[in-house]
């Protein structure tokens, strides 16, 4: 079952310059793996970086359509998810629960598609109660 869904999109052009932003000013929002990611290639950062944001803010959106009564800050959210590439290259979301919320979140599933054009970078989040079998 769908718990929480959210949806974002991000100019490109936003996030031109961030490749020279400093690692501590990026740690803010992505991780360790993400900058490096980020930063690997020059010519796909602002594209590489635009997505990223873009999952934080739809999954910012799932979360909050998950759990309506909780507050949970952005920037708390940014620190406790990153992107990671399955085996196959598939995004996943990485998620640190215990640093976003109290609320026990062992029975959610998030699934996550990006996209991109030349301009705009695109994510979804759908947050899904994992089923249980008696």
């Amino acid at each position: 079952m769908i718990i929480g869904i959210g949806i974002d999109s991000a100019e490109i052009n936003r996030f031109a310059q961030w490749h020279s932003y400093s690692d501590a000013q990026l740690s803010r929002i992505f991780s360790a793996e993400e900058i490096a990611y980020c930063r690997a290639n020059p010519l796909k950062s602002a594209e590489r970086c635009a997505v990223r944001f873009a999952a934080r803010e739809a999954f910012f959106k799932a979360l909050s359509t998950a759990l309506p009564d909780h507050h949970i800050p952005f920037l708390r959210l940014c620190k406790a998810v990153s992107i990671a590439k399955d085996l196959r290259g598939k995004p996943e979301l990485v998620i640190n629960w215990q640093s976003i919320t109290q609320a026990n979140m062992q029975f959610c599933v998030a699934w996550i598609s990006c996209t991109h054009t030349k301009t705009t970078a695109t994510a979804m989040v759908l947050l899904e109660k994992k089923e249980t079998r008696e």
